[in-house]
C-alpha cells in the first residue's frame, strides 16, 4: 500500500487534518474579530479627538506608554508588526525554547489585543503584520499540542498561518500565497505547499464569508487604454518607490538609533505619543487609526484631502513603529500610497486620477518591502482592479529598483538581521524594566 493511501485510512492523519482545519477556520475568525474592532477602536478615537481636542495631547502619550509597557513587561516578543518575528522563527530548528519566544498563545493573544489599545490611544496602526504573527502563533502552538509530524512543525505550520493570517486580513488568496513565498519563506517544499494553500482557503473563505468580500474599493472605473496615459506607470513607480524606500530607511536607521540611546521604551512610547498627538491635530485627525476608512475616501472623492496627508500618515506611522507597540505597517501605508497618488494625478494628470491613486499605492508598497509580486497582487486583489493588472506589475518593479538605490536592504530582512545581533527577548526586557 503507498504512503499516500495508507494515509487516507490513518486514523492519526485524519485527527491532523481535522485539528489543522478547525485551526485555520479559527485563525479567519481571529482576523475578523481584529478588523471589526480596529475600526470601532479607530473611529471612536477619531471622533472623541475631533469633539475635545486637547484629548489628543493626553490620550495618546500616556496611552502609548502604557500599552508599550504592557507590551514588553507582560508580552515579551509581541513587539511592532510581528513579521521579523515570524521570519526569524522559520530560521530556527533545533531549539523550540528560542521559537517558543517569538511564537506562543500568549503572544497570540497579545497580539490582538494591544493594538486595538494603540488605536485607542491615537496610533497608525496596521494590522497585516499582526494578522501574519497571530495565525503564525496560533497554528505553531496546535501543532505543538496534537503533535504534528517534524516536517509540519519546522516550517509548514508557521508559513501556512502566516500567510492564512494575511489572506484574512485582506481577503486576498492570492496574495497570501504570493507573500509566503516572496516575503516569509522564498520557497515552498513540496510537503508544506499543500499545508500553506489549505490554510489560506479556509481562513480566507472564513473572513470573505463574515466581511462579506471587504474589498476596499470596489469602483470600476480603473482602465488605463493604451496611450501616453502609461508614462504614468514610471512616474507613479518612481515617485512611490523612493518614498517607500525612505520610509524604510526611516524606520532602519531610526530604530538603531533610538537602541544605541538606550533610553527606557516607556519614554520613546512617551514622546512618540506626543509626535502623533501633533500630528493628529494638524491632519484634523486623519493620521489617526489604520488608515482604511481614508483610503476609501480618497477614491471616492480625492478632492478633499489634504495635500499634506501622505506626510502626516507616514510619519504617525513611523512614530507608532518607534513606540514599540505592536502594529503593522500594511494598511497606513496603503492610505499613504493613495495620498501620494492623488498628489501626483493633479501634478501631472497624464492618466486617469483612480488609476494613478493604486498605481501609486502598489508603488509605494512594493518600495517600503521590495516585495513586488506580493504588492500588486495584494492592491489588484483589494481592489479587483484586475484590468490595469500588467500597469500594476510594471509600477511595483519600477519601484522596487527605486527603493534599492536608497534603501538596498530589505526592510523585513534588515529588521530581522537587527533582531538576531540583538539580545535574546527576555533580556531585553529585563533591561526595560531596570529603568
Amino acid at each position: 500500500m503507498s504512503e499516500h493511501l495508507a494515509s487516507l485510512f490513518c486514523f492519526t492523519a485524519w485527527k491532523q487534518r481535522l485539528v489543522f482545519w478547525l485551526g485555520a477556520i479559527f485563525v479567519g475568525l481571529l482576523i475578523v474579530a481584529m478588523t471589526l474592532l480596529s475600526e470601532w477602536a479607530g473611529e471612536t478615537y477619531r471622533a472623541i479627538s475631533m469633539q475635545y481636542p486637547w484629548f489628543n495631547f493626553i490620550i495618546a502619550p500616556f496611552g502609548l506608554s502604557l500599552t508599550a509597557w504592557i507590551t514588553f513587561r507582560f508580552f515579551p516578543g509581541c513587539e511592532r508588526s510581528g513579521i521579523p518575528q515570524v521570519k526569524t522563527a522559520l530560521e530556527i530548528t533545533d531549539n523550540l525554547d528560542d521559537r517558543n519566544r517569538l511564537l506562543s498563545l500568549r503572544i497570540a493573544f497579545g497580539k490582538m489585543l494591544l493594538p486595538i489599545m494603540g488605536l485607542l490611544s491615537g496610533a497608525s496602526v496596521g494590522f497585516g503584520g499582526p494578522a501574519v504573527h497571530v495565525g503564525a502563533s496560533f497554528m505553531a502552538s496546535i501543532g505543538k499540542a496534537v503533535k504534528f509530524p517534524p516536517h509540519y512543525m519546522e516550517r509548514g505550520l508557521i508559513l501556512a498561518g502566516s500567510a492564512a493570517g494575511f489572506a484574512a486580513m485582506f481577503s486576498a488568496p492570492l496574495a497570501g500565497i504570493i507573500f509566503a513565498i516572496e516575503e516569509m519563506g522564498r520557497a515552498l517544499e513540496e510537503k508544506t505547499s499543500n499545508l500553506v494553500l489549505t490554510a489560506i482557503v479556509f481562513s480566507g473563505v472564513t473572513a470573505y464569508a463574515l466581511l462579506d468580500n471587504y474589498i476596499f474599493f470596489n469602483d470600476k472605473s480603473f482602465v488605463m487604454p493604451w496611450s501616453q496615459s502609461w508614462i504614468a506607470i514610471p512616474l507613479c513607480g518612481i515617485v512611490g518607490g523612493f518614498f517607500g524606500g525612505v520610509f524604510s530607511k526611516i524606520i532602519i536607521r531610526g530604530g538603531r538609533f533610538l537602541n544605541r540611546t538606550r533610553l527606557p521604551i516607556v519614554i520613546i512610547a512617551f514622546a512618540c505619543g506626543g509626535v502623533i498627538a501633533l500630528l493628529g491635530h494638524y491632519s484634523n485627525g486623519d493620521s489617526f487609526g489604520t488608515g482604511y476608512s481614508q483610503a476609501t475616501a480618497i477614491l471616492a472623492n480625492s478632492e478633499s484631502m489634504d495635500p499634506f496627508f501622505p506626510l502626516y500618515k507616514m510619519l504617525a506611522t513611523c512614530a507608532t513603529f518607534f513606540s514599540g507597540i505592536p502594529s503593522g505597517i500594511f494598511v497606513p501605508s496603503i492610505a499613504t500610497g493613495a495620498g501620494l497618488g492623488v498628489n501626483l494625478a493633479h501634478w501631472f494628470p497624464v492618466a486617469p486620477a483612480s488609476a494613478m491613486i493604486l498605481l501609486t499605492m502598489t508603488a509605494y508598497f512594493s518600495g517600503m518591502l521590495q516585495s513586488p509580486l506580493t504588492s500588486f497582487v495584494i492592491v489588484m486583489e483589494m481592489t479587483g482592479s484586475h484590468e490595469i493588472l500588467i500597469p500594476l506589475m510594471a509600477t511595483a518593479f519600477f519601484a522596487t529598483s527605486t527603493s534599492k538605490l536608497i534603501n538596498p536592504l530589505p526592510l523585513y530582512q534588515a529588521l530581522c538581521n537587527s533582531y538576531r545581533k540583538t539580545q535574546p527577548p527576555e533580556i531585553k526586557t529585563e533591561r526595560i524594566n531596570e529603568h
